[in-house]
């Protein structure tokens, strides 16, 4: 990856062509990056050099420095650019939950929940389908091999991020996440390999997340910093500390979902941030090398992980119409569809879609957040109005599409 030039390189020799670069400056709608902004026809008279160095100057009103070096000392920092506030306002403005019921914002949460394990589990490098992945936390056998580990494990760590949403964080909750995140994976050191790049030896791990834990509970910098952008802050300084020898990444995806339902944005249980950022992982470290050669500038980061959450609103959006649509498909072909409950539509609408599907009373009471005698209610009465059929294997009732639904 190309290195942008430091402002100091060219300041100097070419401040006129600076300046006079700095006022032709338009709004810019991207935070261009210097290998995208050399690529691009720069101002006549004036050098892609300088160019960047006025671009960079532009951006120093809205930058804000953290408590926090890079392995060269330089302070980490952030920029506040058009684009970003545009993307807070709109956060801001979603309600909590889309204008649904309890029993269909519990589903959507839960399948939220599956979503962001198995995204998170990708990016981690785990080797597992969709569909696998889905029927092991629905169905919650044990998992079997490293794949189905780390995502029974990122599921549980999520279950935790959002039980600690009503307090502050503290290093043991870290340290309690990453050993969520590695149980029954190979073993490995607790902290960073001290040869690994820009990591001096360091056997404090406490010391090292105290900061951590300061920054998110808001106690440093004591300037005001946007939940989404604190958030997006956090999830980068850990993944970039690379604190432990293995999971920094899981872990700094699921703090960040912490910060977020810490500070009331209710809307992230129902978003899946780490499925879109696992369709194009590759950016996902180029946003943070990003830093290391801008001058320890994070905002690449903060953006693309506003994107990731653009494109997560945007599935549950799809998710909200395709349930519509597949209600009202499934009320054509069961006329007594309106008499249930919504989390027996949802599981009726499943079983047209999928003839051969299994359900089991503990998957029922998983994917929709219930009590398992809730869940085993639904599922009986189902069985009753003919609507499903129900076996015994072992301990365990499995039902499966009934006579009158497949009619």
């Amino acid at each position: 990856m190309p290195i942008p030039p430091s402002i100091s390189d060219v300041l100097p020799q070419q401040w006129a062509a600076l300046l006079d670069a700095y006022e032709k400056l338009g709004p810019s709608d991207r935070y261009l990056y210097w290998d995208e902004l050399a690529g691009q026809e720069a101002p006549a008279g004036v050098s892609a050099e300088v160019w960047w160095a006025a671009l960079k100057l532009s951006r120093s009103p809205r930058t804000h420095c953290l408590p926090f070096r890079d392995h060269q000392g330089r302070s980490f920092r952030f920029c506040v650019p058009d684009l970003l506030l545009a993307r807070l306002h709109h956060l801001d403005r979603l309600p909590d939950a889309p204008g649904i019921g309890a029993d269909e914002i519990r589903r959507l949460a839960a399948k939220a929940l599956v979503r962001e394990a198995i995204g998170s589990a990708r990016l981690a490098g785990a080797e597992i389908r969709d569909e696998a992945a889905r029927e092991l936390l629905r169905l919650g056998r044990p998992p079997e091999g490293d794949s189905e580990r780390i995502v029974a494990n990122l599921h549980r760590a999520l279950e935790l991020t959002g039980e600690w949403r009503g307090r502050d964080l503290r290093p043991g909750d870290l340290s309690e996440l990453h050993r969520t995140l590695l149980a029954g994976l190979p073993t490995t050191p607790v902290v960073a390999d001290p040869a690994g790049p820009g990591h001096p030896p360091d056997a404090d791990l406490a010391g090292r997340l105290e900061p951590i834990c300061a920054l998110a509970n808001g106690e440093i910098p004591k300037e005001f910093i946007h939940p989404f952008v604190r958030a997006a802050v956090l999830s980068f300084l850990i993944a970039h500390e690379r604190l432990f020898a293995d999971g920094n990444g899981r872990l700094a995806r699921l703090v960040f979902r912490w910060a977020l339902l810490r500070r009331g944005y209710s809307r992230f249980d129902l978003l899946a941030p780490s499925a879109a950022l696992a369709v194009a992982p590759a950016a996902c470290a180029e946003s943070l090398a990003r830093a290391d050669d801008d001058d320890g500038d994070a905002t690449y980061s903060i953006l693309h992980q506003a994107d990731a959450v653009q494109a997560a609103e945007q599935t549950l959006q799809d998710d909200l119409r395709r349930a519509r649509e597949q209600l009202r498909r499934a009320g054509a072909s069961v006329p007594a569809l309106a008499e249930l409950n919504p989390r027996q539509q949802a599981l009726l609408a499943h079983a047209l879609r999928h003839p051969g599907a299994v359900y089991v009373i503990a998957g029922h009471q998983r994917s929709h957040g219930v009590t398992h005698q809730t869940a085993r209610c639904d599922l009986f009465s189902l069985v009753r109005r003919g609507l499903l059929a129900a076996g015994r294997e072992g301990r365990t009732y499995r039902f499966r599409a009934g006579p009158r639904l497949m009619d």
